[in-house]
């Protein structure tokens, strides 16, 4: 039992992980070569097509499994590495109802003007933000395959 929850968590981490790194490194970079306007009309439709996969609560299954995955795996035994990768992808969740979801407020706001220096300069906020959430998402991502390599089998 407790290598299926290690192995569920360590691969909806790398999932999520992968997902945003390719926003971080291929999606966004090519979105913000266009004119701001069309950046940012671009931008509402992705974002909420990712939600599915990488925005808080209900809508971040890879996140919250990976979280809940890696504590049970923690609880049944395994080191405290498996807690340590858990709370860092659970970290992701927290991480974007407090810091990015207002972001993303502004940008959706319905009299927003999209041509705007303003929305030009959310983007690119976000874009820093998003960074965050890959950076930690990978790091976690690292410790769970360090973990599944073997280090991870005894208790800590």
């Amino acid at each position: 039992m407790n290598q299926a929850l290690q192995i569920i968590a360590a691969f909806t981490a790398i999932l999520f992980a992968g997902a945003a790194l390719y926003v971080n490194v291929v999606e966004h970079p090519a979105r913000m070569v266009l004119e701001t306007r069309s950046a940012a009309r671009q931008w509402a439709p992705s974002y909420k097509r990712a939600t599915l996969m990488q925005a808080p609560l209900m809508q971040a299954p890879l996140a919250l499994v990976s979280l809940l995955s890696g504590v049970m795996a923690w609880l049944l035994g395994a080191s405290t590495w498996w807690l340590a990768a858990a709370l860092l992808i659970g970290s992701v969740v927290l991480y974007t109802l407090l810091v990015v979801m207002p972001i993303n407020h502004k940008i959706l706001e319905p009299d927003r003007d999209l041509s705007s220096v303003e929305t030009r300069e959310l983007l690119q906020k976000w874009a820093r933000l998003h960074g965050v959430r890959t950076a930690l998402s990978l790091v976690a991502s690292a410790i769970d395959v360090w973990q599944l390599d073997g280090a991870g089998n005894g208790v800590t």
